[in-house]
């Protein structure tokens, strides 16, 4: 005999999370929590009026970080100070990371735009400002989320996806500031061709997004990624990604397809070795054990487009659910309805650290 479940069909599975925030003016992407528990987020110029592309989450409200001065940008403006913003990351070592795209509304980038600028937490001051190497981005190029190893090379390794829909995987050295791209073009960065994705009931046929969610495994030895217009989770030894001496063929053979995990944007991963990726067709999160099976973490109404996750050190997962389908960029109209949430869930787990 059948035993009938307890929890109806099509119901919201794991709607448990606590909203941390409700945005109401401007829509979120990137999300970080430093260990002590201050939430950031990014606004990407991407056609609202936004009168600052990094914040500080406080008592609820999104306040202008570093300051109002560096967000302060116009079309033809100063490229020194924050034109667009994607990603903002706390390394666990007192700084604040922002990815600028220096493209905003997805246009090609501004003269001297793109940038990786690091900001000491304790006093809110510019660290280091490190630009592209000539000749690594293409003129679509369209940098979008970061991770940190400071246990590999003098001063530490990033990262980067490179989102343009032939899409890439970047590396920074921290300590000369040289860049250089790989895997530009493979198969397991770039978009799918004639991808379609159903969010909400809606046929979506516009997304040519290659590289986009990022995350490191638990020993550093692996670079997990996926492209936003596909289903597949991909991973690379990051020894081969780090070697200048390496060519990209070396680099490709590294390259493991975890298989499927539905289509996603943002990636993060655990100190246990799990890796939690975002589900935009589901309003959901979903989690790969160590072993390889899949869970779901988040799932729920409002959460229409997961798009950054964040482990805190306070063992929660934080997450920004932005309505990205609905906005004009991707809609043609506005259909967004406020608040944008952040939200988080306790998953009992620690970031991962590397040096």
């Amino acid at each position: 005999m059948n035993q009938r479940s307890s929890r109806p069909l099509g119901s919201w599975v794991a709607d448990d999370y606590e909203i941390v925030a409700e945005l109401r003016d401007n829509m979120p992407t990137g999300l970080t929590v430093t260990d002590d528990a201050r939430v950031f987020v990014s606004f990407p110029r991407w056609g609202d009026d936004v009168p600052f592309t990094v914040a500080e989450i406080v008592d609820g409200d999104p306040v202008p970080y570093p300051d109002a001065g560096l967000n302060e940008w116009e079309p033809g403006g100063d490229p020194d100070r924050l034109v667009s913003v994607q990603s903002v990351v706390a390394d666990g070592r007192g700084s604040l990371w922002l990815l600028d795209t220096g493209a905003p509304s997805f246009e090609p980038w501004v003269d001297q735009g793109p940038k990786l600028v690091q900001i000491d937490l304790a006093t809110a001051a510019v660290v280091r400002v490190l630009r592209p190497t000539p000749g690594v981005l293409t003129p679509t190029s369209y940098l979008n989320d970061v991770r940190f190893d400071f246990s590999r090379g003098r001063a530490g390794t990033a990262y980067l996806t490179d989102s343009d829909a032939v899409g890439s995987l970047l590396v920074v050295d921290l300590d000369s500031g040289a860049w250089w791209s790989r895997l530009r073009g493979h198969d397991s960065t770039k978009a799918v061709d004639g991808f379609r994705a159903i969010v909400q009931g809606v046929v979506r046929e516009n997304y040519r997004v290659g590289a986009d969610g990022i995350a490191l495994s638990a020993d550093g030895s692996r670079l997990f990624y996926c492209p936003l217009s596909s289903r597949r989770l991909y991973s690379v030894s990051t020894a081969a990604l780090a070697d200048r001496a390496v060519g990209d063929l070396e680099v490709a053979a590294t390259v493991l397809d975890h298989g499927d995990k539905g289509a996603s944007d943002g990636l993060e991963s655990d100190s246990s070795g799990a890796v939690y990726a975002t589900a935009y067709e589901h309003s959901a999160v979903v989690k790969r054990s160590a072993t390889g099976e899949w869970t779901t973490v988040f799932h729920g109404a409002d959460l229409l487009w997961p798009d950054t996750l964040a482990l805190g050190a306070d063992g929660y997962l934080y997450l920004s659910a932005n309505q990205l389908p609905r906005s004009p960029l991707f809609n043609g109209a506005d259909d967004r309805l406020p608040p944008y949430l952040i939200v988080r869930v306790e998953v009992d787990s620690t970031p991962v650290r590397l040096g």
